[in-house]
């Protein structure tokens, strides 16, 4: 099964001189973390308050205790491990083929397989730091921590993640803009391209080669070349 576009996919990578990796939920699934949209997302699930609600900024302000609760629980998989896609991925890199990995993940696990050249459009847990003072806090600490994570100085420690109402990194959105425009491929992974400003990115990329490899239907057309309908951790580590 798939045989025949895994194939096409080795043929374009063979061609390709600069490859850059536009991924999404989907790219961490199977490392089992849940993804947002799909039957078993968090969007699906029962809580108090709607999640999308839960992760926004405003909430994050009101109802501190809350939102630590369902981060810590739900959002933070430190035990994951990266999968064959993450693993692909960074064997391209040191092979000089992919020049970028834009993620919308915020689990790290492009950098704990090993890629260097990583933009997170959506931050990372790793990062995580007190709003009074500034100090940097790792995963490892806010995860650990009752309730609310407070600094050494009385502070509340917040995650390097954007969250609904707050705008994406200026500088994050230029180097994956310049990415995508100087790519000769670009493979779209484990996104339904539903989350903007991120999926408009897409719209830069002039090259020869576009590829999605996605489990789900995309949101928007986007005349892929090759469309491969098949859980992406399956298809890249057979490349």
């Amino acid at each position: 099964m798939y045989e025949e576009e895994i194939k096409r996919l080795k043929e374009i990578i063979d061609e390709s001189k600069s490859i850059v990796f536009f991924g999404g939920a989907g790219v961490s699934t199977e490392s089992g973390i849940p993804d947002f949209r799909s039957e078993d997302g968090l969007y699906r699930q029962k809580y108090s308050y709607p999640p999308e609600e839960i992760i926004s900024h405003t909430f994050f302000v009101r109802n501190p205790e809350v939102f630590f609760e369902f981060y810590k629980d739900k959002m933070m998989a430190l035990d994951a491990k990266p999968n064959p896609a993450h693993q692909a991925l960074a064997r391209l890199e040191q092979e000089g083929k992919l020049t970028a990995v834009i993620t919308q993940n915020i689990d790290g696990l492009h950098q704990a397989a090993g890629s260097k050249n990583v933009l997170e459009l959506h931050g990372s847990i790793h990062r995580n730091y007190c709003q009074k003072c500034g100090k940097f806090y790792d995963a490892a600490y806010v995860k650990a921590s009752k309730g609310i994570p407070r600094c050494e100085c009385g502070g509340v420690i917040k995650p390097d993640v954007v969250l609904y109402e707050e705008g994406l990194d200026q500088d994050v959105i230029r180097q994956s803009v310049y990415a995508i425009a100087n790519a000769d491929t670009l493979i779209i992974g484990g996104t339904s391209l539903a989350v903007y400003p991120a999926a408009s990115f897409i719209d830069y990329f002039r090259g020869r080669h576009l590829v999605v490899i996605n489990k789900g239907a995309t949101a928007r057309e986007v005349g892929a070349e090759l469309v491969i309908a098949a859980p992406i951790g399956e298809v890249l580590g057979a490349v």
